[in-house]
């Protein structure tokens, strides 16, 4: 764990970004909500005019739905997403004065907000120590033997276990970095990973090419 921590922050540095844009914990939240099986490529080019559009959580709030669909119909799942965007900001108005909370109970208590989303607000927003588990850093977890499980939240509270505290913002960022380079869904790049030696990935695929061509 330490060997790879290191790695990561000497690959990586410890600069925290966020790969969504956004300007106000507001626009974050919506943006995180729209980002559900959904690149951040394509949220942000729909944010970028979004936000132009709907300038504050009383807009959002206040938005017909059948609009709002038509607005971020790219993102897909957007009857949905816009369901829960408007019962989301109604939900701040009434009951945080239009202001996003930094608590994981009350943030995940808002509509379209799960603890994925709540730790994206909590990690970027509050800097409160947080991991979000994204299908990056679900797949390279797993990759690299942190957790053998496929529930997000089951593999948030192991990489909690494991990881130090003050790492848990950056892992988020490394990983997800890492994965969109190198630790690919498909075809990862094994050879040209800095990771390798301590990731026993490289030799499961290995041998599995290897049985591919003994029964060839």
């Amino acid at each position: 764990m330490e060997r790879i921590i290191a790695a990561l922050n000497q690959e990586y540095q410890m600069e925290y970004r966020c790969f969504l844009n956004y300007e106000t914990p507001w626009q974050l939240l919506i943006a995180t909500i729209l980002s559900a099986q959904c690149t951040d490529e394509r949220v942000n080019q729909v944010t970028k005019s979004l936000f132009q559009k709907y300038k504050s959580v009383q807009d959002f709030a206040e938005a017909d739905q059948l609009e709002l669909e038509k607005d971020i119909h790219s993102t897909g799942f957007y009857r949905n997403k816009a369901k829960n965007i408007i019962a989301c900001a109604k939900q701040l108005m009434e009951e945080h004065n239009g202001e996003v909370p930094n608590d994981i109970e009350a943030l995940t208590n808002l509509p379209g907000v799960g603890r994925k989303t709540a730790n994206v607000i909590r990690g970027n927003i509050f800097r409160e120590p947080s991991i979000v588990v994204d299908t990056h850093v679900k797949r390279i977890s797993n990759r690299l033997g942190f957790t053998k499980e496929e529930d997000p939240v089951k593999i948030e509270f192991d990489l909690m276990k494991l990881l130090p505290k003050e790492q848990w913002i950056l892992y988020n960022i490394q990983i997800i970095t890492l994965g969109r380079s190198l630790c690919t869904a498909r075809s990862p790049k094994c050879s040209e990973c800095f990771l390798r030696e301590e990731c026993n990935y490289p030799d499961r695929t290995s041998k599995k090419i290897k049985k591919v061509r003994n029964k060839s």
